[in-house]
This record gives structure tokens, sequence and C-alpha cells, in this order.
């Protein structure tokens, strides 16, 4: 599903497996990133999905995962296999992917055993710079769903675009989530004053009240 020109849903519920977040793929002139891999059940029809809106000579530099979740990050290895991209996480999270927690990784709610998954590039700061040919992909720390959340957020043309996959949550405890930490990242996604915001589980908000109240719905919880 096409989001914006170089901006498009390429998996998730309605495009790939039912069990997966929504993956997004985003072009920057000759290079282009996805964000978040899914199970990784439905890898060929995720990249059959990539093939219908990118050009073969379009490389794909980096995969982008928000957090360790597995609906996030189970098929990570197909796509970095596929397309020899560089995976990217937060530090924190890369703990539980490295070596292999089905547990903090949620791999368990899908039946699931999460492998040992190797990050190519850990996020450490609360705030990365990541330039991709001619655009760039600003890297937020936002723990409190998981400890190493992240969004990413991009200016395409006149909008500015937020990734931030499981605005929604939930916490648990076995995800080693903090209640304070949610409750800050959110306010600090309020303030980004973004114009879409494209997020894991419920769709794409289109301006900045639509994205604000989105966002406030889980505040006030």
């Amino acid at each position: 599903m096409k989001i914006l020109e170089n901006l498009w849903q390429v998996g998730g519920a309605e495009y790939t497996s039912v069990e997966d977040a929504a993956i997004y793929l985003i072009r920057f002139g000759s290079k282009a990133a996805i964000i978040d891999a899914g199970c990784g059940g439905a890898h060929y029809q995720l990249a059959r999905n990539i093939s219908e809106v990118l050009p073969p000579e379009v490389e794909v530099e980096y995969l982008f995962l928000t957090h360790c979740h597995y609906d996030h990050t189970g098929g990570a290895e197909a796509l970095r296999g596929q397309y020899d991209c560089r995976i990217v996480a937060h530090e924190l999270d890369a703990i539980y992917l490295e070596k292999g927690d089905s547990t903090v990784t949620a791999a368990t709610w899908y039946g699931a055993k999460m492998k040992p998954l190797k990050i190519d590039y850990h996020i450490k700061k609360k705030e990365e710079t990541f330039p991709i040919a001619d655009g760039k992909l600003i890297a937020h720390h936002c723990p409190g769903h998981s400890p190493g959340s992240v969004v990413y957020l991009t200016e395409l043309g006149s909008n500015l675009v937020l990734f931030g996959q499981d605005v929604h949550g939930p916490l648990d405890a076995s995800f080693l989530s903090n209640r304070q930490d949610y409750k800050r990242s959110l306010r600090f996604l309020i303030g980004l004053d973004a114009d879409i915001l494209c997020e894991g589980h419920f769709g794409i908000y289109r301006g900045k009240l639509e994205v604000r109240q989105f966002i406030q719905t889980y505040l006030s919880d």
C-alpha cells in the first residue's frame, strides 16, 4: 500500500500474515530502508511485495527494528539474507535478540522460539541519525513498551513521518515494560508534532491532530 511517494506498507496482517506487525519500506533515491520484519513465516510474500514497488537497482541498506518483539523481528534474518542489509536495534533490546530470549522477545506468545539474531549496529544514544542516500532517518530511544523501544522519524516532502510501532503498548512484566518510561515516551512523541504516524498494529494516522489524538488515547489510560 502506498502511503506517500517513496513510502509503502509492505507487510502486516493484510499484506503478509495475520501474526505480523506492520512492515514499512521507505526509499531515499538510490537506497531504501525497511522498518521491522514481521514474524518471518510469510517472507516470500513480503519479498514479492517489496519487489512490486522497489526497482531492483535500489539497494536496501538497512533494516531498522523498533523493538525486540517477535512479531517485529522474527523475519529479520531472512530479510538480511535476501537484501544483505544491516540490522539496527537499540542496545537494550539487542541483548535479548542476540541471546535468543524467547520470553522477553515474546516469541512464546506466538508459539515460536527466538533464534539468536546478530545485530549489526547497536543504537546507544538517546538520538542517532542515519544518512541514507539523499535522505536520513532519525532514531529516538523511547522506552516503556520494552527497554530498548525506538521510534524513527523522517521528512518526506512536506510531511514529518513517524514510525512509532506499538505506541499502543501493551505493557507486560515479561517484556520488562516500564509504565513511567512509557508515559514519558508518549509525551515525547506528542511533542514531535508529526504529520503522519505509521503504527505497528493500528494503521496509518494522517494529520497532526489525528496523530496527537491517537497517542493521547494511551497517555490517558
